[in-house]
């Protein structure tokens, strides 16, 4: 576990599922690494959040089949409605994949429509909180909102699974983020790009970080 843990680029030998739930498109370059590692953290026993899901995208119904409470967040108001989930699956994926989603019957995660800086969550909610390729969209003051909301309704002892894109955020301001918010990385974090690191051409060239958090832990004790 504590290898998974480490916060580093993906490599191109990591595993990766290119069939999760359906065949995921060729653009998404990055999520059949980002699903593989952070569905490796599902537990049964979870109550978790697949935060900023997307409207088509799957990670949102695999939580609601593997955890014991699923829920999945987006400010898409189509996030609400099975129907248009189903719709957007059909017309962004496939025919075939929103029959295999609509046949899967998914329909046990809790869906909500709120934005990351404002979750509609109580305190101290979370086992696992994920956010898949999402920071690259937000701006700077939102990174640090959201990373305090995270905190806010994570359990003392839960994990927050997120991965973004580099160099479009700057890794430290990003490592500066996560300790203003309270958080600390769950292992080491190697912030170096690796020879193998897994990249794309598109948008310029793009790499992706995994980052495993946690709350920090404060010394009760004097020294």
């Amino acid at each position: 576990m504590s290898s998974l843990l480490q916060s580093r680029f993906f490599k191109q030998s990591d595993p990766m599922e290119q069939d999760f739930v359906y065949r995921l498109p060729e653009t998404w370059w990055s999520r059949p690494y980002e699903y593989a590692w952070c569905a490796s953290f599902i537990e049964s026993s979870d109550t978790a959040l697949d935060a900023a899901c997307g409207i088509p995208h799957p990670f949102k119904f695999v939580l609601g089949r593997r955890c014991m409470h699923a829920y999945a967040c987006d400010w898409d108001s189509r996030i609400v409605s099975s129907n248009i989930i189903l719709d957007a699956v059909r017309m962004e994926i496939n025919e075939e994949a929103a029959e295999i989603v609509q046949k899967g019957a998914f329909t046990e995660t809790h869906l909500s429509q709120a934005g990351l800086t404002q979750l509609p969550y109580a305190n101290c909610f979370f086992d696992k909180i994920f956010c898949i390729s999402v920071f690259e969209h937000l701006n700077l003051a939102d990174m640090q909102l959201v990373l305090e909301e995270f905190k806010r309704t994570l359990k003392d002892y839960g994990i927050i699974l997120l991965t973004l894109d580099y160099p479009t955020i700057d890794l430290s301001k990003f490592q500066s983020f996560v300790q203003n918010a309270g958080l600390e990385f769950c292992h080491e974090a190697d912030f170096t790009l690796p020879p193998d690191a897994l990249k794309t051409d598109l948008w310029g060239g793009l790499y992706c970080f995994r980052a495993a958090l946690k709350k920090t832990v404060l010394n009760s004790g004097s020294a």
